[in-house]
Parts: C-alpha cells; structure tokens; sequence
C-alpha cells in the first residue's frame, strides 16, 4: 500500500504490485522519473532493480521465499524442476547465474531460507520438532537437527531453550 501510495503521489500508474515486483502502465520512465523513484524506494527500505539479471534474481528469491514461508516448503517435487517451471527458464541458467550474483548455489539459500523458518516455528512454540520437520518436508527430525546446527551452530531445543532472537530479515539471508 506504501509503495502504490508513493507511486500515485508520482502521477504514475501502478497496475499491479506484488512482492518484489511493480508493473506500470506506464511503458518507460524518463532519468528523472528513475531517478526520484530510486529515492523513495530506498527511503521506505526498498530497492529499484531495473536490470534484467537483478530480476530474475529476485524472481528467483521471491519464489523461494513464498514456497518456504507462505507454503510451509510444500515442496512435490525437485527445487530445481520447481524452479524451472515457475520461472520458465532452464534451471542450469538460473543456477550459474544465482551463483554469480549471490555468491552461494540456490539450495544453500532455500536451505536458510529453511533454517529461518524453522526458527520462526520454534520461537512461537506452537508446533513439535517433529511437527515441524514434517511441515517444512525434511526426511527426518535428525535431518532437520542436522542442518539446523550446521547452520546455526546450535540444536534446535537448544535454541529453542536460550529464547534469544535469532533469527535474520529475510532479505539479510
């Protein structure tokens, strides 16, 4: 609602908005118009990515967020043939390029995209490590211990246990 009000205040003419995305009526915007909206994107905490690469990048984010935490990592098939569906892209480019850019492989981001989750689910205490394991589709409470540690350097009762905020915005992961 912020970002539509501030594009409004603009004069222009958002036709949709979702997460990490803006369409426009609008066909191009001049320097300036660029210019201004980088400002007050960046001033709400926001960033423009006008190139085509950033895009996908955070398409790519997006999509890995929204499956782990709106869908509860209900995952029926394989990340990447996921991944390549969603996207339309081949899942070897979308890799190499994720890789580049980031600087990690897409699985080590769906993963503590994964481990944030799973700390999320602790910190409220509503659910079981084994409720959890089974909700985020890991093969076994072991596995999720596992990785959990090998993350965070701590098992997930101990977390649980400290209380403390652990956890990581999501675009700091």
């Amino acid at each position: 609602m912020v970002v539509r009000s501030e594009l409004e205040k603009m004069g222009l003419h958002p036709v949709s908005i979702t997460l990490g995305e803006v369409a426009l009526q609008e066909p191009e915007l001049d320097g300036k118009q660029q210019v201004h909206l980088k400002d007050v994107l960046e001033h709400l905490g926001f960033e423009l990515i006008d190139d085509k690469r950033g895009r996908l990048i955070e398409k790519i984010k997006t999509e890995i967020v929204a499956l782990v935490h709106q869908h509860d990592g209900e995952l029926k098939e394989n990340l990447s043939d996921y991944l390549s569906k969603r996207l339309r892209r081949d899942y070897s480019y979308i890799s190499n390029l994720f890789s580049e850019v980031e600087g990690t492989t897409i699985e080590k981001y769906f993963i503590a995209q994964k481990i944030e989750r799973v700390k999320e689910l602790l910190v409220y205490d509503e659910l079981s490590l084994s409720e959890i394991a089974y909700q985020l589709n890991y093969s076994s409470v072991a596995h999720l211990s596992a990785q959990f540690k090998k993350i965070t350097g701590l098992t997930p009762s101990h977390f649980k246990n400290i209380r403390i905020e652990k956890r990581k915005p999501l675009d700091e992961v």
